[in-house]
């Protein structure tokens, strides 16, 4: 008898913001000799197979492809990114409209480890029509993995809404909530970026 795959889960990482708080674009800020970008990649790596990471970089943006595991990794330019982060989503989402699910996160997640990662899935797997996000004091934050039935919802989003406007008018037993420590710390401004590199540990 053949074994029944798994559904399919693409990742989309979040990545053709304007940066402005940081003063450069944060896929390419570097921790410890590798990019933003990089790193994510790489924590992503062994759950994207058989499908490459979906990136949302912005336009006429070639250096994020140069020594960024391109080969893992299909780059999608949001010509439209001054619409703010809901334009990224979408663009994403389009890409992984045929998914049973989409794993959603922004590039300066810069502490992300697998074995949070690998938490957030299983508990997807177990659950395939429920949203399943970080838990930030109690509401859904990022990472989180959409259901395939709520893609049409991101249509109408608009701005900087990204995906918590979808997931907060769900009924709550349409939501579970996972602790993710090492999705705490983000990459917003220089005093972040330094403080990473003091406190961050490679990981590869």
């Amino acid at each position: 008898m053949k074994a029944r795959s798994l559904p399919t889960l693409r990742i989309i990482v979040l990545a053709a913001g304007f940066s402005a708080r940081l003063g450069q674009p944060k896929a390419l800020a570097r921790v410890h000799g590798l990019t933003l970008l990089r790193r994510t990649l790489r924590v992503l790596a062994p759950f994207a197979a058989p499908s490459k990471i979906i990136v949302v970089i912005p336009p006429a943006a070639g250096r994020y492809k140069l020594g960024s595991d391109a080969h893992s990794a299909a780059f999608l330019a949001n010509s439209r990114r001054a619409g703010g982060l809901s334009s990224s989503v979408r663009l994403g989402l389009r890409r992984a409209r045929h998914s049973a699910g989409a794993l959603l996160l922004p590039v300066d997640l810069v502490d992300l480890a697998r074995r949070d990662i690998a938490q957030l899935i299983a508990c997807w797997r177990g659950a395939r029509r429920r949203v399943v996000a970080r838990c930030v004091q109690g509401e859904p934050g990022v990472p989180l993995i959409l259901p395939r039935w709520l893609y049409a919802r991101t249509a109408g989003l608009k701005g900087d809404q990204g995906l918590r406007e979808v997931v907060r008018r769900l009924p709550k037993d349409s939501v579970s909530l996972v602790v993710l420590p090492s999705a705490e710390l983000d990459i917003d401004t220089p005093r972040d970026l330094e403080f990473a590199r003091r406190r961050v540990r490679p990981r590869f």
